[in-house]
């Protein structure tokens, strides 16, 4: 279910979190720590010390909805820096469901690519 939303933007607050915090705490880390906008197109999520189980946080138009993850075997690859925020791409998002870091410095990124050309039949000349 996780993996399947879609959403504008999806956040994953760095470093661990407390995973006592209900709708309200969370809230308030999102908005009064990162000032970002917790009513906006945008998947929240936290982990835990233990990183075998995240929470993410989602606005409705009618209201937040939370989901509690728990990994049975294995734990979430979490970045570490505990005052940052990141908005991850859906290709690094799902290495995170998946158990993998998002840093993937050999990954092949989805990117388009441009040609310069000066001349629309230069690579024809021989």
């Amino acid at each position: 279910m996780l993996k399947d939303i879609n959403v504008s933007n999806i956040y994953i607050v760095c470093g661990h979190t407390d995973m006592r915090k209900s709708i309200s705490g969370l809230a308030a880390i999102i908005q009064e720590q990162f000032n970002l906008d917790l009513f906006s197109d945008s998947l929240f999520l936290f982990c835990g010390r233990r990183r075998n189980r995240l929470k993410a946080l989602y606005w409705e138009d009618d209201g937040f909805i939370l989901l509690y993850k728990v990994v049975e075997n294995g734990r979430f690859r979490w970045p570490n820096n505990e005052d940052e925020v990141r908005n991850l791409t859906r290709e690094e998002f799902i290495w995170l469901m998946q158990g993998l870091s998002v840093d993937q410095p050999n990954a092949i990124r989805n990117r388009t690519r441009q040609l310069s050309l000066k001349h629309p039949t230069e690579h024809l000349r021989l």
